[in-house]
């Protein structure tokens, strides 16, 4: 067994527990239903549908259907979410509608641009093997599980608020965040699906005012949701704070932004006008002006 392999079966186990104690936690004072805690139902069935994809995606050998089964996730957990849970309110589906609305627009963003590409060569090397595959898919359970938290667990939590000032403000933030994703999304598509452009990198439109305002926004609009979410949390239901943290973490130190950079720098590293850009552009927060 090769060492990628070792490892992955390590982390397996490792993953499943951390959803497990965000389960645990996200349910202290969270509705139940047949007296099963319904937060930590919708952690389950995150895991579980990643692995029932899995399967026919790994006999496959295509990872097409990857980024579709993630966004699908958070908006059939949400729904049943909103559809299970008694007494829901104005705040749960105010949630829920944001949660939907990024998931969709994000799932056929991403399903167009890997029907386009044929492939994500990120899933080269991955694909043949089973642990690491799987380990793929696992990890993407997490991930839909820390980043939809807050908004599950305030859906989910059997404290009612009504709408106050703080679920304007998270609104206006998760908006901002929403507007600026979508803006910086198109942009670079347009940008690449010119043929001049081969081989040139995107720095004008909002690119011009940060090498990745795509995760600027994905950050924005997080932390967002949390801000709506606050109120309603309880106890061990703070945890359900790990969502912008999470993604930030993810996003600035693990897979976004650091492997992006590297690619860069080994593509047009050297060049004048990429290390001029480099110099002059925040490399998330955009400057003004």
């Amino acid at each position: 067994m090769k060492d990628s392999e070792r490892k992955g079966l390590i982390a397996l186990p490792v993953v499943v527990l951390l959803g497990g104690l965000v389960a645990a936690a996200g349910s202290h004072h969270g509705a139940s239903l047949a007296g099963i805690p319904v937060f930590a139902a919708a952690v389950a069935a995150a895991f579980i549908i990643q692995w029932l994809v899995f399967i026919p995606s790994f006999k496959a050998q295509t990872e097409k259907y990857f980024d579709l089964t993630g966004s699908l996730t958070y908006v059939a957990i949400t729904v049943l979410l909103v559809l299970a849970t008694p007494g829901i309110d104005a705040r749960s589906l105010l949630l829920a509608a944001m949660v939907a609305a990024w998931a969709l627009r994000l799932g056929t963003f991403l399903s167009r641009r890997i029907h386009k590409a044929g492939k994500d060569d990120r899933f080269d090397e991955i694909k043949p093997s089973f642990v690491r595959f799987l380990n793929v898919w696992t990890m993407q359970g997490l991930w839909v599980v820390f980043t939809a938290a807050a908004a599950w667990v305030a859906i989910t939590s059997t404290n009612r608020v009504a709408l106050d000032w703080l679920a304007v403000l998270g609104f206006v933030v998760w908006a901002a965040g929403f507007v600026i994703e979508i803006v910086a999304d198109l942009q670079k598509s347009r940008f690449k699906a010119n043929p001049a452009n081969k081989g040139k990198f995107i720095s004008n439109g909002l690119w011009s005012k940060s090498r990745h305002p795509n995760y600027f926004g994905e950050i924005l609009l997080w932390t967002g949701v949390a801000i709506i979410a606050i109120p309603v949390l309880q106890g061990w239901q703070w945890v359900a704070l790990v969502s912008p943290i999470f993604v930030t973490l993810l996003l600035t130190k693990v897979s976004g932004i650091p492997l992006l950079e590297k690619k860069a720098d080994k593509t047009w590293g050297g060049e004048a006008v990429y290390e001029e850009y480099k110099k002059s552009t925040p490399v998330l927060i955009p400057k003004l002006g």
